[in-house]
């Protein structure tokens, strides 16, 4: 009989802690449930990996001025539509306009542009044509071409497809070209060829 009493009481201090033992274990089921979801959901699920535009634009100009309120950079095309997935704007009719604290001006359009947020470089393609106004550090200067690479902050214009340079009257071509754009100075790779214009002779 004491053994049955025992037993009885044994029985009875569990059943108070039951409710304690069953969250104990809803618990528990709810961390492993939550450990597992990342690897039971499947790939391609993340919405920031979408590959459709999120917005486009009709028409547009954006403009970039410094702290002086000058205008610095220009950047306008007739239509222009955003990748999140890759973070590019694909810009149809690009034109650029560029300023720097020297008064150095450059003009740039292409049937195609795409501007990288991550790395501030627009990329130019078809009908490249941009222009390096005269100033003192030299001529008017057309470059020309069907690729061209527009490194925004360090101001320089590369190319690894052939390209044609017209500065005055000289013309150059090459198949592939670095330009710095600051001073003028440019590099030319591969088959290069030159048209040099005359020079004029004083009496």
């Amino acid at each position: 009989m004491n053994a049955w009493m025992r037993l009885r009481r044994t029985l009875d201090q569990l059943t108070i802690y039951l409710p304690l033992i069953l969250f104990a274990l809803l618990a528990l089921g709810s961390w492993w449930l939550v450990r597992s979801m990342p690897e039971l959901m499947p790939p391609g699920t993340d919405k920031q990996l979408r590959q459709d535009p999120d917005y486009q634009l009709e028409i547009f100009t954006v403009k970039s001025f410094d702290a002086t309120g000058r205008l610095t950079r220009e950047i306008a095309g007739q239509s222009a539509t955003h990748f999140p997935a890759s973070q590019e704007l694909h810009i149809q009719g690009i034109r650029i306009f560029s300023e720097n604290e020297l008064g150095t001006r450059m003009q740039a359009q292409a049937r195609q542009g795409i501007s990288k947020e991550s790395t501030q470089q627009v990329q130019l393609q078809g009908d490249v044509l941009a222009v390096r106004a005269a100033d003192q550090q030299g001529p008017r200067m057309t470059l020309k071409g069907q690729a061209l690479t527009a490194m925004l902050e360090e101001e320089r214009l590369v190319s690894s497809v052939p390209v044609e340079i017209v500065r005055g009257g000289d013309v150059f071509s090459a198949q592939s070209m670095d330009f710095d754009t600051r001073n003028g100075q440019y590099a030319l790779q591969g088959q290069v060829k030159s048209i040099l214009a005359p020079g004029v002779r004083k009496p």
